[in-house]
């Protein structure tokens, strides 16, 4: 029978060093590594890998494969802050930045043997109506999706809390406005900010990647005992649409949304447990 794909994120255990990380993650029986490419908060980051892009991914995929592991997905964020790097920011030469950076996203992930990138779809900038910002979101999601084309890899951008779409409605927008676009869908955003996981599941339909860890209401990150989404329902649903992307295990620590509650490893093995029986069954 065939069984989901498990991943899990680099930065799931950032007290580790990185070559421990893949270690531990190929223990925990997952096939792939999501690679975290954090602004001064992950274990590798735009300010070291994109220095010599393609050496820095060549040197890391030889680690993946020494551990029979494989790159799922690589996602950039090239700030702590959501703002000053967002893709459709005012001014001209801070979006061209961030164009650069995904050049070199590209670059870095096809060295890798990736087939899978994320980004922030943008924000919505103060001192400007709604739909400006939101046009611009447009426009440089579909220059990302016209520069991938002929480079082998899929663009997702993953909805997250703060940003413009957030609201189911607005991302159904958000994907008819930019045809083409799919999704890293992570149900805990939207059941953060109190939307119901029905709204939410239409959505697996334009998911190429998937993100899963236990969440409720107001609570990004919670211990399997306490999450309120059915993550059974959910690899029945993949299962039924005949998925075949991966399913990224993406427990985190860091004090931010008290994300450092959770014994990672446990809950990593829990939600695999859980997700790959409803799929069997």
């Amino acid at each position: 029978m065939k069984k989901l794909k498990f991943a899990c994120a680099d930065y799931t255990f950032p007290l580790l060093p990185h070559d421990s990380v893949l270690s531990v993650i190929a223990l925990l029986d997952c096939k792939g590594v999501d690679i975290g490419l954090f602004s001064r908060r992950s274990h590798l980051t735009p300010e070291t890998e994109f220095q010599q892009p393609a050496n820095r991914a060549k040197l890391l995929r030889q680690k993946l494969e020494d551990r029979g592991l494989v790159a799922t997905d690589v996602y950039l964020q090239l700030d702590t802050d959501f703002y000053p790097h967002a893709i459709n920011h005012p001014e001209k030469s801070r979006r061209q930045l961030a164009r650069d950076g995904f050049l070199k996203l590209v670059e870095y992930a096809s060295e890798l043997g990736a087939d899978h990138i994320t980004c922030l779809p943008g924000m919505i900038f103060p001192g400007e109506e709604r739909n400006a910002s939101i046009q611009r979101c447009y426009e440089e999601l579909s220059w990302r999706l016209e520069t991938v084309a002929s480079s082998g890899l899929v663009f997702a951008i993953e909805v997250h809390i703060g940003c413009p779409f957030i609201n189911p409605s607005d991302t159904q927008i958000l994907l008819e406005s930019v045809p083409g676009l799919t999704l890293t869908l992570d149900y805990t955003h939207y059941i953060y900010d109190g939307y119901a996981q029905k709204n939410v599941d239409p959505f697996l339909q334009n998911t190429s990647h998937f993100h899963a860890r236990g969440g409720k209401e107001r609570q990004l990150q919670t211990i399997m005992s306490e999450n309120i989404i059915d993550y059974s329902a959910i690899a029945r649903k993949l299962k039924s649409a005949n998925y075949n992307g991966w399913i990224g295990l993406e427990y985190i620590w860091t004090e931010w949304e008290k994300c450092n509650q959770a014994d990672n490893i446990s809950e990593t093995i829990l939600l695999k447990n859980i997700m790959q029986e409803a799929y069997e069954n």
